[in-house]
Protein backbone atom coordinates (compact mmCIF):
# COMPACT_ATOMS: atom_id res chain seq x y z
CA UNK A 1 0.00 0.00 0.00
CA UNK A 2 1.08 3.65 -0.22
CA UNK A 3 0.89 5.90 2.45
CA UNK A 4 -2.59 7.20 1.60
CA UNK A 5 -3.72 3.73 1.37
CA UNK A 6 -2.18 2.75 4.23
CA UNK A 7 -3.65 5.81 6.53
CA UNK A 8 -7.23 5.11 4.71
CA UNK A 9 -6.50 2.08 5.97
CA UNK A 10 -6.28 2.98 9.39
CA UNK A 11 -8.89 5.86 9.31
CA UNK A 12 -11.77 3.66 7.65
CA UNK A 13 -11.04 0.24 8.09
CA UNK A 14 -10.55 0.82 12.36
CA UNK A 15 -12.92 2.48 14.30
CA UNK A 16 -11.43 6.10 15.00
CA UNK A 17 -12.44 7.87 18.62
CA UNK A 18 -12.02 11.40 16.92
CA UNK A 19 -14.43 10.38 13.68
CA UNK A 20 -17.07 8.24 15.15
CA UNK A 21 -17.24 8.82 19.70
CA UNK A 22 -18.31 5.95 21.29
CA UNK A 23 -18.16 3.50 19.11
CA UNK A 24 -14.27 3.42 18.99
CA UNK A 25 -14.03 3.35 22.92
CA UNK A 26 -12.56 0.28 23.80
CA UNK A 27 -12.65 0.81 27.75
CA UNK A 28 -10.00 -2.30 28.35
CA UNK A 29 -6.77 -1.90 28.18
CA UNK A 30 -6.28 -5.96 26.71
CA UNK A 31 -5.97 -5.15 22.82
CA UNK A 32 -2.94 -2.84 23.48
CA UNK A 33 -1.21 -5.80 26.04
CA UNK A 34 -1.60 -8.43 22.99
CA UNK A 35 -0.45 -6.04 20.42
CA UNK A 36 2.71 -4.58 22.55
CA UNK A 37 3.86 -8.38 23.23
CA UNK A 38 3.67 -9.36 19.91
CA UNK A 39 6.36 -6.24 19.51
CA UNK A 40 7.97 -7.77 22.54
CA UNK A 41 7.35 -4.94 24.23
CA UNK A 42 8.94 -2.23 23.00
CA UNK A 43 7.26 0.71 26.11
CA UNK A 44 9.56 -0.82 28.70
CA UNK A 45 12.68 -0.08 26.71
CA UNK A 46 12.88 3.44 26.92
CA UNK A 47 12.13 6.50 29.64
CA UNK A 48 8.89 7.99 29.28
CA UNK A 49 6.95 10.67 31.08
CA UNK A 50 3.16 10.01 30.88
CA UNK A 51 0.60 13.30 30.66
CA UNK A 52 -3.57 13.47 31.11
CA UNK A 53 -5.63 16.17 31.75
CA UNK A 54 -9.10 17.94 30.45
CA UNK A 55 -6.94 20.73 29.35
CA UNK A 56 -3.20 21.29 29.01
CA UNK A 57 -1.78 18.00 28.55
CA UNK A 58 -0.74 18.45 24.52
CA UNK A 59 0.95 22.31 25.63
CA UNK A 60 2.79 21.04 28.68
CA UNK A 61 3.81 17.37 26.34
CA UNK A 62 5.17 19.61 24.28
CA UNK A 63 7.30 21.86 26.11
CA UNK A 64 8.74 19.10 27.58
CA UNK A 65 9.97 17.57 24.52
CA UNK A 66 11.37 21.12 23.52
CA UNK A 67 13.02 21.69 26.93
CA UNK A 68 14.70 18.08 26.52
CA UNK A 69 15.54 18.02 22.78
CA UNK A 70 17.07 21.17 23.31
CA UNK A 71 19.56 19.75 26.02
CA UNK A 72 20.49 17.84 23.60
CA UNK A 73 18.66 14.17 24.48
CA UNK A 74 16.96 11.86 21.57
CA UNK A 75 13.43 12.74 22.28
CA UNK A 76 9.76 10.67 21.33
CA UNK A 77 6.67 12.52 21.16
CA UNK A 78 3.14 11.21 20.90
CA UNK A 79 0.34 13.02 21.08
CA UNK A 80 -3.37 13.27 19.57
CA UNK A 81 -5.34 14.32 17.95
CA UNK A 82 -2.93 15.66 14.61
CA UNK A 83 -4.29 18.67 12.47
CA UNK A 84 -2.88 17.72 9.18
CA UNK A 85 -1.50 14.43 9.05
CA UNK A 86 -1.48 11.73 11.31
CA UNK A 87 2.41 11.57 11.23
CA UNK A 88 2.28 14.83 13.74
CA UNK A 89 0.87 12.14 16.53
CA UNK A 90 4.23 10.64 16.35
CA UNK A 91 8.12 12.49 16.17
CA UNK A 92 11.61 12.47 17.71
CA UNK A 93 13.26 15.77 17.58
CA UNK A 94 10.37 17.16 15.99
CA UNK A 95 10.27 15.30 12.71
CA UNK A 96 7.70 13.22 12.18
CA UNK A 97 7.57 9.97 11.93
CA UNK A 98 8.21 8.65 7.85
CA UNK A 99 5.66 7.72 5.72
CA UNK A 100 7.88 4.71 4.65
CA UNK A 101 7.80 3.47 8.33
CA UNK A 102 4.64 4.04 8.97
CA UNK A 103 3.77 1.91 5.76
CA UNK A 104 6.20 -0.89 6.67
CA UNK A 105 4.22 -1.19 10.09
CA UNK A 106 1.41 -1.95 9.00
CA UNK A 107 2.31 -4.03 6.13
CA UNK A 108 4.23 -6.25 8.58
CA UNK A 109 1.92 -6.57 11.58
CA UNK A 110 -1.47 -6.25 9.84
CA UNK A 111 -1.71 -10.05 9.52
CA UNK A 112 -1.04 -10.88 13.04
CA UNK A 113 -2.92 -7.99 14.34
CA UNK A 114 -5.99 -8.99 12.67
CA UNK A 115 -7.27 -11.36 15.48
CA UNK A 116 -6.94 -8.98 17.93
CA UNK A 117 -8.92 -6.19 15.83
CA UNK A 118 -7.03 -3.26 17.55
CA UNK A 119 -8.69 -0.01 17.47
CA UNK A 120 -7.30 3.18 15.53
CA UNK A 121 -5.80 4.70 18.29
CA UNK A 122 -3.99 1.20 20.32
CA UNK A 123 -2.39 0.85 16.33
CA UNK A 124 -1.03 4.10 17.02
CA UNK A 125 -0.14 3.40 20.09
CA UNK A 126 1.55 0.60 19.66
CA UNK A 127 3.34 2.05 16.25
CA UNK A 128 4.60 4.99 18.87
CA UNK A 129 6.15 2.93 21.03
CA UNK A 130 7.74 1.11 18.36
CA UNK A 131 9.37 3.55 16.80
CA UNK A 132 10.53 5.15 20.15
CA UNK A 133 12.48 1.64 20.54
CA UNK A 134 13.50 1.45 17.11
CA UNK A 135 15.05 4.71 16.85
CA UNK A 136 16.50 4.23 20.66
CA UNK A 137 15.18 7.53 22.22
CA UNK A 138 16.70 8.77 25.07
CA UNK A 139 13.06 9.43 26.72
CA UNK A 140 9.33 9.56 25.22
CA UNK A 141 7.19 11.99 26.32
CA UNK A 142 3.43 10.05 26.04
CA UNK A 143 -0.11 12.13 25.86
CA UNK A 144 -2.82 9.85 26.77
CA UNK A 145 -5.71 10.01 23.98
CA UNK A 146 -8.90 10.03 26.40
CA UNK A 147 -8.78 9.46 30.15
CA UNK A 148 -6.14 7.72 31.48
CA UNK A 149 -6.86 4.87 33.71
CA UNK A 150 -8.14 2.59 30.38
CA UNK A 151 -6.00 4.60 27.84
CA UNK A 152 -4.09 2.34 25.99
CA UNK A 153 -1.24 4.40 26.64
CA UNK A 154 -1.79 3.52 30.03
CA UNK A 155 1.21 0.16 29.86
CA UNK A 156 4.07 2.33 30.58
CA UNK A 157 6.14 2.64 33.53
CA UNK A 158 6.79 6.35 33.43
CA UNK A 159 9.71 8.19 35.80
CA UNK A 160 6.69 10.86 36.17
CA UNK A 161 3.19 10.75 35.86
CA UNK A 162 1.44 14.45 35.22
CA UNK A 163 -2.37 15.34 35.25
CA UNK A 164 -2.74 19.17 34.38
CA UNK A 165 -6.32 19.82 35.19
CA UNK A 166 -9.62 18.17 36.07
CA UNK A 167 -12.79 19.81 34.25
CA UNK A 168 -16.00 18.34 32.59
CA UNK A 169 -15.11 16.36 29.14
CA UNK A 170 -15.90 13.08 27.52
CA UNK A 171 -18.33 12.70 30.62
CA UNK A 172 -20.05 9.70 28.85
CA UNK A 173 -16.85 7.27 29.09
CA UNK A 174 -15.06 9.30 32.21
CA UNK A 175 -18.03 10.21 34.30
CA UNK A 176 -20.41 13.14 35.09
CA UNK A 177 -18.38 14.78 37.88
CA UNK A 178 -15.01 16.06 38.55
CA UNK A 179 -14.20 13.41 41.06
CA UNK A 180 -15.25 10.61 38.48
CA UNK A 181 -12.84 12.11 36.30
CA UNK A 182 -10.30 12.59 38.40
CA UNK A 183 -10.52 8.86 39.39
CA UNK A 184 -9.98 7.88 35.75
CA UNK A 185 -7.38 10.26 34.88
CA UNK A 186 -5.43 9.69 37.98
CA UNK A 187 -5.10 5.92 36.89
CA UNK A 188 -2.03 6.48 35.16
CA UNK A 189 -0.51 7.25 38.62
CA UNK A 190 2.14 4.11 39.12
CA UNK A 191 3.22 2.95 42.79
CA UNK A 192 6.09 4.91 43.76
CA UNK A 193 6.25 7.11 40.63
CA UNK A 194 5.88 10.45 41.31
CA UNK A 195 3.03 12.61 40.40
CA UNK A 196 2.76 16.36 39.35
CA UNK A 197 -0.42 18.61 39.03
CA UNK A 198 -1.03 21.43 38.12
CA UNK A 199 -1.44 24.50 39.53
CA UNK A 200 -4.95 25.09 41.11
CA UNK A 201 -6.23 21.43 40.24
CA UNK A 202 -9.96 20.36 40.95
CA UNK A 203 -10.80 17.91 43.39
CA UNK A 204 -7.48 17.34 44.86
CA UNK A 205 -8.34 14.95 47.53
CA UNK A 206 -8.78 12.33 44.98
CA UNK A 207 -5.39 12.73 43.62
CA UNK A 208 -4.38 12.70 47.38
CA UNK A 209 -6.34 9.37 47.97
CA UNK A 210 -4.68 7.72 44.90
CA UNK A 211 -0.90 9.26 45.35
CA UNK A 212 -1.05 7.66 48.95
CA UNK A 213 -2.74 4.33 47.77
CA UNK A 214 0.42 4.48 45.85
CA UNK A 215 2.50 5.46 47.67
CA UNK A 216 3.27 7.68 45.37
CA UNK A 217 5.13 11.80 46.06
CA UNK A 218 2.66 14.18 44.75
CA UNK A 219 4.01 17.57 43.74
CA UNK A 220 1.66 20.46 43.05
CA UNK A 221 2.93 22.95 40.04
CA UNK A 222 3.18 26.24 41.29
CA UNK A 223 3.64 29.34 39.38
CA UNK A 224 6.47 32.12 40.26
CA UNK A 225 6.87 35.50 39.06
CA UNK A 226 10.64 34.38 37.83
CA UNK A 227 9.55 31.67 35.51
CA UNK A 228 10.67 31.25 32.18
CA UNK A 229 8.31 32.78 29.17
CA UNK A 230 6.98 29.93 26.71
CA UNK A 231 6.39 30.61 23.10
CA UNK A 232 2.77 29.64 23.06
CA UNK A 233 0.50 32.63 23.50
CA UNK A 234 -1.84 32.87 25.92
CA UNK A 235 -2.12 33.52 29.52
CA UNK A 236 -3.36 30.24 30.77
CA UNK A 237 -0.08 29.05 29.65
CA UNK A 238 1.69 30.23 32.88
CA UNK A 239 0.17 27.43 34.52
CA UNK A 240 1.38 25.08 31.73
CA UNK A 241 4.89 26.27 32.17
CA UNK A 242 4.98 26.09 35.80
CA UNK A 243 3.83 22.21 35.50
CA UNK A 244 6.30 21.15 32.82
CA UNK A 245 9.10 23.13 34.93
CA UNK A 246 7.94 21.11 38.07
CA UNK A 247 8.36 17.86 36.48
CA UNK A 248 11.79 19.19 34.65
CA UNK A 249 13.12 19.33 38.37
CA UNK A 250 12.46 16.14 39.15
CA UNK A 251 13.96 14.42 36.31
CA UNK A 252 17.24 16.66 36.09
CA UNK A 253 19.18 14.48 38.24
CA UNK A 254 18.67 11.50 35.36
CA UNK A 255 18.89 13.99 32.53
CA UNK A 256 22.14 16.35 33.90
CA UNK A 257 22.62 18.19 30.66
CA UNK A 258 19.26 20.27 31.02
CA UNK A 259 20.16 24.02 32.04
CA UNK A 260 18.59 27.17 33.31
CA UNK A 261 19.72 28.08 29.42
CA UNK A 262 18.11 24.91 27.77
CA UNK A 263 15.05 25.47 29.82
CA UNK A 264 14.22 28.88 28.74
CA UNK A 265 15.26 28.49 25.22
CA UNK A 266 13.36 25.14 24.65
CA UNK A 267 10.49 27.05 26.43
CA UNK A 268 10.66 30.07 23.75
CA UNK A 269 11.70 27.64 20.61
CA UNK A 270 8.37 25.21 21.18
CA UNK A 271 6.68 25.18 17.62
CA UNK A 272 10.54 24.96 16.04
CA UNK A 273 11.20 21.94 18.15
CA UNK A 274 7.88 20.03 17.98
CA UNK A 275 5.64 21.48 15.48
CA UNK A 276 3.01 22.20 18.02
CA UNK A 277 0.11 24.13 16.93
CA UNK A 278 -3.35 25.42 17.41
CA UNK A 279 -2.65 26.73 20.84
CA UNK A 280 -3.84 30.51 20.84
CA UNK A 281 -2.06 30.48 17.42
CA UNK A 282 -1.85 33.72 15.57
CA UNK A 283 -2.37 32.66 11.87
CA UNK A 284 -2.39 36.28 10.07
CA UNK A 285 -2.63 40.04 10.63
CA UNK A 286 -4.63 42.56 9.36
CA UNK A 287 -7.39 41.34 10.01
CA UNK A 288 -5.46 38.90 12.74
CA UNK A 289 -6.67 35.40 12.95
CA UNK A 290 -6.38 33.42 15.86
CA UNK A 291 -7.12 29.58 16.18
CA UNK A 292 -7.38 27.66 19.38
CA UNK A 293 -8.63 24.25 20.14
CA UNK A 294 -10.45 24.48 22.92
CA UNK A 295 -13.63 23.19 23.12
CA UNK A 296 -14.94 22.47 26.72
CA UNK A 297 -16.13 24.37 29.36
CA UNK A 298 -12.98 24.47 31.10
CA UNK A 299 -10.99 25.25 27.89
CA UNK A 300 -13.13 28.26 26.42
CA UNK A 301 -13.42 30.31 29.63
CA UNK A 302 -10.01 30.82 28.99
CA UNK A 303 -10.19 31.46 25.00
CA UNK A 304 -13.13 34.66 26.80
CA UNK A 305 -10.25 35.54 29.21
CA UNK A 306 -7.89 36.04 26.22
CA UNK A 307 -10.17 38.08 23.74
CA UNK A 308 -10.78 40.35 26.63
CA UNK A 309 -6.90 41.28 26.03
CA UNK A 310 -6.88 41.43 22.67
CA UNK A 311 -7.83 45.03 20.92
CA UNK A 312 -9.98 44.86 17.68
CA UNK A 313 -12.74 46.58 16.24
CA UNK A 314 -15.09 44.11 15.41
CA UNK A 315 -14.52 40.13 16.50
CA UNK A 316 -15.46 37.85 13.64
CA UNK A 317 -16.18 34.10 15.37
CA UNK A 318 -15.85 30.86 13.00
CA UNK A 319 -17.38 28.30 15.05
CA UNK A 320 -18.66 24.40 15.11
CA UNK A 321 -18.62 21.79 17.63
CA UNK A 322 -18.68 17.94 17.62
CA UNK A 323 -21.96 16.53 18.96
CA UNK A 324 -20.90 14.90 22.34
CA UNK A 325 -20.06 18.08 24.05
CA UNK A 326 -21.32 20.54 26.72
CA UNK A 327 -22.47 22.56 23.80
CA UNK A 328 -24.94 24.69 25.45
CA UNK A 329 -22.88 25.78 28.48
CA UNK A 330 -19.68 26.21 25.87
CA UNK A 331 -22.15 28.67 23.70
CA UNK A 332 -23.87 30.79 26.61
CA UNK A 333 -19.55 31.37 27.88
CA UNK A 334 -19.00 33.09 24.35
CA UNK A 335 -19.50 37.45 23.88
CA UNK A 336 -22.83 38.64 22.66
CA UNK A 337 -21.11 41.26 20.78
CA UNK A 338 -19.86 38.98 17.67
CA UNK A 339 -20.23 37.90 14.78
CA UNK A 340 -20.65 34.15 14.18
CA UNK A 341 -19.89 31.78 11.36
CA UNK A 342 -21.51 29.02 12.20
CA UNK A 343 -20.10 25.67 10.53
CA UNK A 344 -20.32 21.42 10.62
CA UNK A 345 -16.70 19.98 10.68
CA UNK A 346 -16.45 17.28 8.23
CA UNK A 347 -16.40 14.42 10.54
CA UNK A 348 -19.41 12.04 11.67
CA UNK A 349 -19.40 13.19 15.10
CA UNK A 350 -20.03 17.08 13.88
CA UNK A 351 -22.77 18.94 15.35
CA UNK A 352 -24.93 20.31 12.32
CA UNK A 353 -25.08 24.09 12.05
CA UNK A 354 -29.27 23.44 12.49
CA UNK A 355 -28.50 22.19 15.83
CA UNK A 356 -26.15 25.05 16.31
CA UNK A 357 -28.46 27.21 15.40
CA UNK A 358 -31.39 26.84 18.37
CA UNK A 359 -27.97 27.10 21.25
CA UNK A 360 -26.61 30.46 19.36
CA UNK A 361 -30.13 31.88 19.26
CA UNK A 362 -29.24 34.50 22.41
CA UNK A 363 -26.22 35.63 19.83
CA UNK A 364 -26.79 38.92 18.03
CA UNK A 365 -25.57 38.04 14.65
CA UNK A 366 -24.90 34.63 13.23
CA UNK A 367 -24.74 32.93 9.55
CA UNK A 368 -24.63 29.46 8.75
CA UNK A 369 -22.51 28.25 6.59
CA UNK A 370 -22.19 24.42 4.33
CA UNK A 371 -18.21 24.44 5.69
CA UNK A 372 -15.52 25.28 7.67
CA UNK A 373 -13.75 27.04 4.25
CA UNK A 374 -16.94 28.34 3.33
CA UNK A 375 -17.32 30.15 6.64
CA UNK A 376 -13.70 31.16 7.08
CA UNK A 377 -14.36 33.51 3.55
CA UNK A 378 -16.85 34.82 4.45
CA UNK A 379 -15.30 36.29 7.86
CA UNK A 380 -12.70 37.53 5.50
CA UNK A 381 -14.58 39.00 3.10
CA UNK A 382 -16.16 41.26 6.18
CA UNK A 383 -13.32 41.15 8.40
CA UNK A 384 -12.00 45.13 7.95
CA UNK A 385 -8.31 44.97 8.91
CA UNK A 386 -8.58 46.00 12.60
CA UNK A 387 -10.76 43.36 13.04
CA UNK A 388 -10.01 39.91 14.61
CA UNK A 389 -11.16 36.50 13.86
CA UNK A 390 -11.46 33.60 16.37
CA UNK A 391 -11.15 30.37 14.83
CA UNK A 392 -12.38 27.54 17.48
CA UNK A 393 -14.76 25.51 18.95
CA UNK A 394 -13.55 22.17 17.85
CA UNK A 395 -10.09 20.54 16.68
CA UNK A 396 -11.69 19.54 13.57
CA UNK A 397 -12.59 23.47 12.72
CA UNK A 398 -9.04 24.51 13.05
CA UNK A 399 -7.78 21.26 11.42
CA UNK A 400 -9.79 22.12 8.25
CA UNK A 401 -8.92 26.04 8.23
CA UNK A 402 -5.43 25.40 8.92
CA UNK A 403 -5.47 22.53 5.34
CA UNK A 404 -7.04 24.69 3.25
CA UNK A 405 -5.56 28.21 4.54
CA UNK A 406 -2.55 27.90 6.28
CA UNK A 407 -0.65 24.51 5.32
Amino acid sequence: MTYKETVDFLFEQLPQFQNIGSKAYNGKLDNIIDICELLDNPQNKFKTIHVAGTNGKGSVCNMLASILTQSGYNVGLFTSPHLLDFRERIRINGEVISEQYVIDFVKNHNSVFCEIQPSFFEWSTALAFDYFESNKVDIAIIETGLGGRLDSTNIISPLVSVITSIGIDHTQYLGSSTEAIAKEKGGIIKSNVPVVLGEGIEVLSVFEKIASKNNSPLHIATQNNNQPLSSLKGDFQKNNVATALTVIDLIQETFPTITSRSISKGLLSIKTNTGLRGRWETLQNSPKVIADIGHNVHAIKQTVKELELEIYNNIHIIWGMVADKEVDKVINLLPKNATYYLCTPNIPRALSTKQLENSFAEKQTKISFSSCSEAYKAAMKFANSNDLILVGGSTFVVSEILHDFFS
